[in-house]
């Protein structure tokens, strides 16, 4: 595979990974905001404003948006099944987590 096509290949799955919100997890100021969680995730799964400023890899594994006066981004990272070490993005067994966070709390 070359490198065109592994970034496809990755772009493809986190992009899976995302709309799916499986692996999802939030952070303490993204959850004390439970009234506009839905907004939250639709904005996050919705997301498509991938650029070379926010995607420089075009691998689809990070955003930046606002809602409602809120900057907040969210990021996939790659994890082995069973341990908290990396993974590679094309390997079967990569559990892909994603944070979404304000951006005030990076």
């Amino acid at each position: 595979m070359n490198e065109i096509d592994t970034v496809a290949a990755i772009a493809k799955l986190n992009d899976k990974a995302r709309r799916s919100m499986q692996g999802c997890v939030v952070s303490r100021g993204v959850s004390e905001m439970y009234m506009q969680m839905n907004e939250i995730f639709v904005a996050v799964r919705d997301f498509a404003e991938f650029n070379e400023d926010n995607d420089p890899y075009g691998e689809h594994d990070f955003g930046l948006f606002e809602l409602s006066g809120t900057k907040f981004f969210w990021k996939i990272d790659y994890y082995q099944q069973d341990t908290d070490t990396w993974c590679d993005p094309l390997d079967l067994d990569c559990r892909r987590v994603l944070t979404i966070m304000k951006a005030e709390e990076y």
